[in-house]
């Protein structure tokens, strides 16, 4: 026979070792002879562990699919069935974790609370479609390393598809921080853009890392580079929304560039990603200044700003004082510490990070998650002017 042990469970995987055999007791002699054919009982064939399945229902098998709404731009559409989590990744399912708890009556950990908690707030549906704008007013601050960051956790924890779009105009980096699957660039997909009539045509032009996050790669070459306008990014933007439920835009440093009209407009929520430095600090706060003084002043209130540390050692300013400067202005501050990977520059994979960093990340996903439900209510923009459509 066979026995489950609660000693023999493996708390780092979440699952039952294989059990312990115990030998069968040595058969007694019966004072009685054994019973004849007629007196067995054919029906009866042994009875055993038949196992039992767990279905968490925040995170729905591989056949689940969502429907895009209509909320600001884009069509309804739905999306491909969404691939199979990575072993290992953040998305790892808990299932059999509360399914062990609730058998042994074992309370979970503050830590398993807060990580149940967080997976929660990253995982809850999101209506038609969000889109989040990274901009900084200081190059070098590590926008594109936190679009990218940020990216790849939604992507890896969620169900639908994330992409995130490079409308720096100054040839961004975004698509060298991911493997590169082809060489089309944004100007490519505008130009496809008629001919596009699903998500594998889309698929055509991005990249795909692996944590799921698909990007769009900025143009690069200076002879083929034109202005990236308001009218661009409002064409690509449409175009991707249809089949995406997260949008990123990775913006170029500045405000003043021809998209920022687009980008702010059809935002939904911001990323303002600074240095722990009083220069970045500065640079951050002018930034809110300059939304509220331009129409923008909606979006400052749902801002989250990022410190992120490009460099090893301690800040050069009070981070408990910058944090409270930015908390009575924006939703929330989130600080990501300095990371060997990260500062490579080059292909961003979660794994590789330092526990420390992905924990911000994925702190910082939940934070922009809290505001997924009302993408459809009090954070509606306006639809893409008709003429902007049939273009």
């Amino acid at each position: 026979m066979t026995r489950f042990d609660p000693a023999r469970f493996d708390e780092t995987d979440g699952a039952w070792l294989p059990p312990e055999s115990t030998p069968e007791p040595a058969p007694q002699p019966s004072p009685h002879p054994a019973p004849g054919p007629a007196h067995q009982n054919p029906g009866y064939q042994g009875a055993g562990y038949q196992g039992y399945g767990y279905q968490d229902p925040a995170h729905p098998g591989p056949g689940h699919t969502r429907s895009h709404g209509s909320a600001g731009i884009g069509s309804q559409g739905t999306g491909p069935r969404p691939g199979p989590v990575p072993s290992g990744s953040p998305s790892a399912p808990t299932g059999w974790r509360r399914a062990v708890d609730t058998m042994l009556g074992r309370r979970a950990s503050a830590a398993e609370v807060r990580r149940r908690n967080l997976r929660e707030r990253i995982t809850q549906p999101v209506s038609g479609d969000y889109r989040i704008a990274l901009l900084s007013l200081k190059g070098g601050v590590g926008k594109t390393t936190v679009t990218v960051g940020l990216g790849s956790v939604l992507a890896s924890m969620r169900g639908d598809n994330v992409v995130a779009v490079d409308a720096n105009p100054d040839f961004g980096t975004l698509g060298e921080r991911v493997p590169r699957q082809t060489t089309s660039t944004v100007r490519d997909l505008l130009a496809a853009r008629p001919w596009i009539r699903s998500y594998a045509d889309i698929r055509l032009h991005t990249s795909q890392s692996s944590s799921r996050l698909e990007v769009v790669a900025g143009e690069r070459d200076p002879a083929a580079s034109e202005a990236f306008t308001d009218r661009d990014y409002r064409a690509v933007v449409e175009t991707l929304c249809t089949h995406y439920g997260i949008v990123l835009t990775d913006c170029g440093t500045g405000i003043m560039h021809s998209a920022m009209d687009g980008v702010l407009s059809l935002a939904h929520a911001l990323v303002l990603v600074s240095s722990p430095a009083v220069d970045g600090a500065r640079s951050a706060a002018a930034t809110l200044d300059w939304l509220g003084l331009h129409g923008y002043a909606h979006l400052v209130e749902r801002t989250v700003v990022v410190v992120s540390a490009n460099r090893p050692g301690a800040a050069s300013i009070d981070m408990d004082e910058l944090k409270r400067h930015f908390l009575a202005r924006c939703r929330a501050v989130v600080v990501i510490p300095f990371d060997e990977h990260l500062a490579e520059g080059s292909v961003v994979e979660l794994d590789r990070l330092r526990p420390r960093t992905r924990d911000a990340f994925v702190e910082l996903a939940a934070m922009m998650a809290d505001d997924f439900p009302a993408a459809g209510g009090r954070h509606a923009v306006p639809a893409a002017p008709d003429a902007l459509r049939a273009w």
